[in-house]
């Protein structure tokens, strides 16, 4: 039986597979850096570092952690944090490129420039997070729960709102948001954004 639970430090080597798995518009992108634990590195282990009081994960019946979600509740503190203690111990392992011209170069230029103030929407929306659900688990409600679990937590915490950025090739995923009653908000070229006040 699939479940829902806080995320546990053994969880980490999962939300790694999890994040790599769908990282690339929702499908697999296993093999497309040099390194596949680069998605993992920046889009979901430094959020259950920081916060793992705001990550749960999806439970197979077997065990599996086959999905997960993780938040900050304050999206510039997190980027300070990001920039200044956790992006600087992958700097030998992904150092900085001088002109980003791949996919994987821009990724890590991205990290590289994380910092607070960035994000124009966390004045009225300081909380964003993350979701991944592997393929077989999409479809089953467990993308709702996950987020309805997350903004019940956000909310008793007094936090104002929450945004989230995606890719725009993610068809699926934005109308998903958007069935949740998440409103579309201004972001830069290249990305979509939603936000839902609390």
């Amino acid at each position: 039986m699939i479940a829902i639970r806080p995320y546990r430090v053994e969880d980490r080597p999962a939300m790694f597979e999890v994040c790599v798995k769908t990282a690339d518009a929702g499908q697999d992108a296993s093999g497309l850096f040099t390194e596949d634990d680069l998605w993992g590195l920046i889009f979901a282990v430094p959020y259950v570092e920081r916060h793992p009081d705001l990550a749960w994960v999806v439970e197979a019946g077997d065990g599996r952690v086959v999905g997960y979600i993780v938040a900050t509740d304050d999206t510039d503190a997190f980027e300070q944090w990001f920039r200044d203690e956790w992006w600087p111990r992958f700097a030998d392992r992904f150092p900085r490129p001088v002109t980003p011209q791949t996919r994987e170069e821009k990724i890590v230029e991205y990290a590289y420039a994380r910092e607070p103030g960035r994000e124009p929407n966390t004045a009225e929306y300081p909380a964003h997070l993350h979701i991944d659900l592997l393929p077989e688990t999409q479809g089953q409600g467990l993308g709702r729960r996950l987020i309805d679990t997350l903004l019940a937590e956000l909310r008793s915490r007094g936090v104002r709102g929450l945004h989230l950025g995606m890719d725009p090739a993610n068809i699926g995923a934005a109308k998903f948001y958007e069935r949740l009653g998440m409103q579309q908000l201004p972001t830069e070229p290249g990305s979509l954004a939603f936000g839902i006040r609390l």
